[in-house]
């Protein structure tokens, strides 16, 4: 069923509140990016915590990221320009979700790939997660680091910054980044027991 321009503003909210309370985001961090039907995006606001984000507040923009239509005060946050180039690398991205997440964050701060097929509900999910470069946030650098690995991936991790999802919609890059954590949380903790045992290629096949 396709949801009205409203019941858009409210499930991107509802994502939002989401990653705050699963502990993905404090203060201001994170973003979240919906295409809209006419090539134009919805996007949070910049210096806004995740939690008090209401749907009034969401930015309008265009493929530039020009404002279209926002409330007073309210623009689309210095990392619109990451969530533009992951539409213009993917016709099927339809949302873009940028957070911290405790676990997968430690991973892109230790420049570690999430790269083990060891836990089939994320081989499934996922895929592998690489690593991209580091750039410095909110300039083109970030852009171009991600470009490369965009074409291949649904998830990537951000080299000493956090994490990034995309999907058809909003609801299919949050469950992405959900896996994503508790991926690396089960990573980590079998890494604490000794290192996870793959699945084999024959399986995985």
């Amino acid at each position: 069923m396709e949801l009205s321009y409203m019941e858009l503003r409210e499930q991107i909210c509802d994502v939002c509140h989401k990653m705050w309370q699963k502990g993905w985001v404090a203060a201001n961090d994170g973003n979240v990016s919906v295409k809209l039907e006419d090539g134009t995006f919805l996007a949070t606001p910049t210096g806004m915590s995740k939690s008090f984000i209401t749907p009034e507040k969401l930015v309008h923009i265009d493929k530039e990221g020009n404002i279209l239509e926002a409330e007073d005060g309210c623009r689309p946050s210095s990392e619109i320009k990451m969530h533009l180039r992951c539409y213009q690398e993917r016709k099927d991205v339809g949302a873009v979700l940028h957070a911290h997440p405790p676990v997968a964050t430690g991973f892109a701060v230790a420049n570690k790939a999430l790269d083990e097929y060891s836990m089939i509900e994320t081989v499934i999910a996922l895929g592998s997660v690489p690593v991209t470069p580091y750039g410095t946030p909110s300039t083109y650098e970030v852009p171009e680091a991600i470009a490369p690995y965009l074409g291949e991936h649904d998830a990537v991790l951000l080299q000493n910054h956090g994490a990034l999802t995309v999907g058809a919609d909003v609801i299919t890059a949050y469950y992405r980044m959900e896996t994503l954590e508790l991926f690396a949380q089960i990573s980590l903790n079998a890494h604490l027991l000794g290192g996870a045992k793959e699945i084999s290629r024959e399986n995985i096949d």
